[in-house]
């Protein structure tokens, strides 16, 4: 149990083991984990004011912008289960949604506690990418055929569903969604660093491995205040 609003924004690149950190991170620290892509697809089956402005948004084919993200994500906070902190995976991606987070939590009265970074090669990135299946039934339930593999091979452990490989995660677009996310995620790195915030994790780990590290920092940076 977390004692005192802990708010972690996890980084790393696709293929580091975000989603598996922050289920094991969630569980531990009993802090409920957020992402942007989870909020928007609840977003489509609401029927609120916001929802139905990201709805609308959204059949144009357009990007949610920074401002309508926020919201969204301010309103999650704002939920019972978030009252100690949240786990934040997926936002923010870009360094003027650094700053609204800022100036969100500092409404709340709090801060940003820390910003894992779960560090891996390009290479080694590409290749667990392409290694990469879920769920047919579940997208969260997610596999890897080197270090994470299913019990049945091609069946979803937990509900025995077929697995399948996204479109995204061929060696090919794995590549080029690995370049975009250091090309884009240099800037936001830099302003945590400068906020003494960064604490890099080596992902090139077993998972266990990896958890133990993760507990450490986070564990010293609640300390630390």
């Amino acid at each position: 149990m977390v004692a005192q609003a802990t708010y972690i924004v996890l980084m790393g690149v696709q293929g580091a083991g975000k989603g598996t950190q922050a289920a094991i991170l969630s569980r531990e620290l009993n802090l409920p984990h957020v992402t942007s892509g989870g909020l928007f697809r609840e977003m489509r089956t609401q029927d609120t004011p916001l929802a139905r402005e990201v709805q609308a948004i959204m059949k144009t084919g357009a990007l949610v912008p920074d401002d309508v993200t926020i919201r969204i994500v301010g309103d999650r906070l704002m939920k019972g289960d978030a009252v100690q902190g949240a786990i934040l995976d997926g936002f923010p991606r870009t360094r003027p949604q650094a700053e609204a987070l800022d100036a969100l939590l500092a409404k709340m009265g709090s801060k940003v506690t820390i910003v894992p970074f779960l560090n891996l090669d390009k290479e080694v990135a590409i290749r667990r990418i392409s290694d990469r299946w879920e769920c047919s039934q579940n997208p969260s339930h997610v596999y890897n055929q080197s270090t994470n593999p299913p019990q049945i091979p091609g069946r979803c452990d937990i509900d025995d569903a077929p697995l399948r490989q996204r479109d995204d995660d061929t060696p090919e677009a794995a590549a080029r969604r690995v370049n975009l996310y250091f090309e884009e995620t240099a800037p936001l790195l830099d302003y945590y660093r400068a906020k003494g915030l960064v604490r890099e994790i080596n992902a090139d780990q077993p998972i266990d491995k990896v958890t133990a590290d993760l507990m450490s920092a986070i564990t010293t940076a609640i300390q630390a205040g």
